[in-house]
């Protein structure tokens, strides 16, 4: 048997919330080897996508929902509803600012530390990785996106953080936003990174896995014309779905993608290939055997020439 180590129970836990924060929480970040301050940009839960295997227990009818009118009421979204935006908003910026100050203290003076569930974090563990604008939902549907990035950003040159990177963890569906391509700007200009998820190859696959109005065709072009402008980090979750993994063809396919991305002069400087962690959304998704990762991470590698680290679970 495997005991657990310190290290591996907090990988495996990663709650978005942290004593009375709304909007901001630390985690042990397997994939930095470090520490990652997150920014919640969705604590009311809301995506646009319906990943099967999505570790957020939502409520009914915030998944790919429409925000966009006054009262902020929920609807059904469709194709023609994209415009749907997050509810955040600037009362929220101030409370998020607030919020993301302390934290950093306390994760630079080492208080962190101090007390569970992060008080046995192994020395070398205990470095500052990043702050990660993420959460509970898709980060690129809040409308005050470029304003929470430079937020996060001058936190970082107010603590002289030269080192933390700052990075936005994507589905890539909202990537063409002109709000977001300023925020794109804002990051570029502050160690920046874009992690953006691609779980398919084809967009009979993806409807299986990711569930998302969005077209499987506006992610990549978004992701052609984002990586084309910086190099980006693309995230890859792939699961047993009802006992089978991604077929051969599905694996081929996706291998395909990130070639079209690059034979269009697109910037990929790493692929992260994960299974699930934690439980999922539905059990009839469930994660691949280590084995079965690390083979699909070696067949992404010599397929595309491409730089790719697996994470079993």
């Amino acid at each position: 048997m495997t005991i657990p180590t310190p290290a591996s129970a907090l990988y495996q836990s990663h709650p978005r919330s942290f004593a009375d924060y709304r909007f901001v929480y630390p985690v042990l970040s397997r994939r930095s080897r470090g520490i990652s301050v997150g920014v919640n940009l969705n604590p009311e839960q809301s995506c646009n996508f319906s990943c099967v295997y999505c570790q957020v227990e939502r409520q009914k009818g915030t998944v790919g929902i429409c925000r966009n009118d006054p009262q902020g009421a929920s609807r059904e979204k469709s194709a023609s509803q994209e415009s749907g935006r997050s509810p955040f908003s600037r009362s929220d910026l101030a409370a998020l600012a607030g919020e993301l100050d302390e934290m950093v203290e306390l994760v630079v003076s080492g208080r962190l530390f101090q007390s569970a569930p992060f008080l046995d974090t192994p020395e070398p563990l205990r470095r500052f990785n990043d702050i990660a604008v993420s959460g509970d939902g898709e980060p690129t549907a809040v409308a005050l996106l470029p304003e929470v990035v430079e937020l996060c950003a001058e936190v970082r040159r107010r603590h002289r953080l030269d080192d933390v990177k700052l990075v936005l963890i994507t589905n890539g569906s909202l990537l063409h936003r002109q709000e977001v391509r300023r925020a794109l700007a804002v990051l570029d200009a502050n160690n920046g990174e874009v992690w953006a998820k691609l779980d398919a190859g084809s967009e009979a696959y993806y409807k299986q896995v990711n569930r998302s109005h969005v077209p499987l065709g506006q992610i990549l072009d978004n992701l052609r014309q984002t990586a084309r402008a910086r190099p980006i980090v693309i995230q890859s979750l792939f699961v047993r779905l009802e006992g089978q993994p991604p077929p051969p063809a599905e694996q081929a396919a996706y291998c395909e993608r990130l070639g079209e991305i690059i034979a269009a002069g697109g910037q990929i400087k790493l692929v992260q290939i994960h299974s699930m962690a934690r439980p999922g959304a539905e059990n009839r998704a469930a994660p691949l055997a280590d084995d079965e990762l690390q083979a699909l991470a070696e067949r992404v590698r010599r397929s595309t020439g491409l730089p790719v680290t697996a994470y079993p679970g």
